[in-house]
């Protein structure tokens, strides 16, 4: 999958994004609770994840996406760019100014590793964090 390099090569966090719902507008944010804030080398090995997703065809499904992920440069007043994915039917949608026409619907083997992996980490930063108190 390919994703925006000269977005990329500036972001300097992500926000992981649970998607709740279709956005209000075209082109607008999806919306969705923040689950995680992602920097640094958390940043580097997620882009490496997501351009090893190896491509597929399309399939229908209606597009559900469940996950998302949203990049800040230093500013952090505007996105660079919002990825969101949908695992039904192997769809990511990209939007965003730094976004080229011809990356804004890619399509991704959902059932490769790489895709498995992705969903891990997603999921894992919407795990609650083990209360500390509590031994």
């Amino acid at each position: 999958m390919q994703l925006p390099a000269p977005a990329v090569a500036v972001t300097a966090l992500i926000e992981v994004v649970r998607i709740s719902g279709l956005p209000g507008r075209k082109g607008g944010p999806y919306p969705g609770e923040v689950v995680a804030h992602w920097a640094g080398d958390e940043i580097d090995g997620l882009f490496a994840l997501i351009e090893a997703l190896p491509g597929s065809v399309r399939h229908r499904c209606g597009f559900s996406p469940g996950w998302g992920i949203r990049a800040y440069d230093d500013d952090l007043d505007a996105v660079l760019f919002e990825a969101v994915f949908c695992f039904s039917c192997d769809e990511v949608r990209m939007h965003g100014g730094a976004v080229p026409p011809e990356l804004r619907t890619q399509f991704f083997d959902s059932g490769a590793a790489q895709a498995g992996a992705l969903l891990v980490r997603f999921r894992g930063a919407a795990a609650p964090a083990a209360d500390s108190s509590a031994r």
